[in-house]
């Protein structure tokens, strides 16, 4: 495949903000795009789910803003928002016309610099996110089993919570919680902004350095912890509810994304689950055995920064034993690290991957996206340029080597699904 290449040019101001801009005069439209190197993974027991929650506070108001203000400004001048928090950050953007970027950046600075943190405010939006925790994983069908899956894989990393934080926690957390949160992880030193699109470099440097550069920075979010000891042995949990569907979770600890090996294991999940020709469909959907079984890897720049889980999950369908299908989920497993596949599957999950991010990166967005978040995650932004040589290189005994490595038994939690009646619901108590 034809190499393409992103070429940003990093800068830094006196305060530590990292700045990367790519120029790109294609449309006459700009992505500015601020990512805090703050996400759930740099919480702990108390305050589960408050980068999160920040998120959300960050629409509440400043200074100069009133609340929502700042998305109908952006709105009304032809742009539109977003923003999103993982594990490892939260991400902030604009996508608008290229004569409103200074929009953007006076918007966006304002708001790091005097958000309106109040208690007000804070209660209004607990109860947005406790009620979103609700809809979203409660009331979901398999949202519990999975934050179930992730609090027994971890024992030592915050990987351990969800992003959405604990019921328990978000019900309890302060203000003082949330100023704490807001003066060390939403500085300067703790965060990327990305300018791509129609604009000039020297223009938005100037700008920025005008509306960041009198920002103080702040000393170092705390680090993590601790990172996660190797797991010596199968893990295995049952989650009763009221459902009429058996399923299981499973997840098999498997490195960071700085790792080249996650390309295989990429490789290695589309082989096995990746469209109506891959062997999980055929073999347990298209003959009626499961309603849906899948291998689940967030491809880079999404894939976690520190060692996470790839999950394989199958939902049975009606009459079959759970039991029965998951030995044989792992038994297809088991003849990839035997081999026993062809060099054309290799190919085209090869070609699936490359294809994929090669059209993403058809948008600026996603560009910048990119380059931000490796910055975020890997320290180095030009690691999106190795990304297509990373799925190019692998060979079937790649493959094969990390099936092996990391899909053994050792190395596996499973949480199952076991349906139970309303009435015995009812006597297990409410779920959070």
């Amino acid at each position: 495949m034809q190499e393409i290449r992103l070429d940003f040019q990093r800068d830094r101001l006196a305060n530590g903000l990292k700045i990367l801009t790519l120029e790109d005069h294609s449309h006459p439209i700009v992505s500015y795009q601020v990512h805090f190197a703050t996400g759930s993974r740099n919480e702990r027991p108390g305050i589960t789910g408050i980068s999160h929650l920040f998120e959300h506070m960050m629409f509440r108001g400043s200074k100069e803003l009133g609340p929502e203000e700042f998305a109908r400004i952006i709105q009304a001048n032809g742009g539109t928002l977003n923003a999103f928090t993982t594990v490892d950050n939260t991400t902030y953007f604009e996508n608008l016309p290229a004569d409103k970027l200074e929009l953007a950046i006076r918007l966006e600075a304002e708001r790091l610099e005097n958000l309106r943190l109040t208690q007000e405010n804070l209660d209004t939006e607990r109860e947005v996110v406790r009620s979103e925790r609700k809809l979203r994983v409660v009331n979901s069908p398999f949202g519990l089993l999975i934050e179930q899956l992730f609090a027994i894989a971890f024992d030592q990393h915050p990987y351990q919570w969800p992003v959405i934080g604990w019921d328990h926690d978000l019900r309890r957390l302060t203000l003082d919680d949330c100023l704490e949160y807001y003066r060390r992880g939403y500085a300067p030193n703790n965060a990327v902004v990305v300018v791509i699109g129609d604009f000039r470099t020297e223009e938005a440097l100037t700008l920025i350095e005008k509306y960041y550069g009198h920002l103080k920075p702040q000393a170092p979010i705390d680090a993590v912890p601790a990172q996660e000891k190797p797991q010596r042995g199968e893990r295995r949990s049952i989650y009763k509810k009221v459902s009429q569907l058996e399923a299981f979770f499973a997840g098999f600890h498997v490195p960071g994304i700085r790792d080249p090996e996650i390309f295989p294991l990429l490789v290695l999940s589309h082989i096995l689950s990746q469209g109506r020709s891959s062997r999980f469909y055929l073999r347990f959907v298209k003959t009626g055995k499961a309603v849906e079984a899948k291998v689940e890897a967030e491809p880079p720049p999404f894939w976690p920064m520190d060692p996470g889980l790839l999950q394989v999950y199958a939902i049975a369908a009606p009459g079959v034993k759970i039991g029965e299908l998951e030995k044989e989920i792992w038994d297809a497993i088991d003849e990839i690290k035997e081999g026993e596949f062809e060099e054309a599957e290799l190919a085209k999950a090869k070609r699936g991957l490359e294809a994929s991010f090669v059209m993403g990166l058809q948008s600026i967005f996603f560009k910048g996206l990119a380059g931000g978040l490796y910055e975020i995650k890997a320290g180095d932004w030009g690691m999106v340029n190795k990304l297509l040589k990373g799925y190019e290189g692998v060979t079937k005994e790649d493959v094969q080597r990390v099936a092996q490595k990391y899909l053994s038994e050792d190395n596996r939690t499973v949480v199952t699904l076991k349906p139970i009646s309303p009435q015995e619901n009812e006597l297990l108590g409410p779920m959070e």
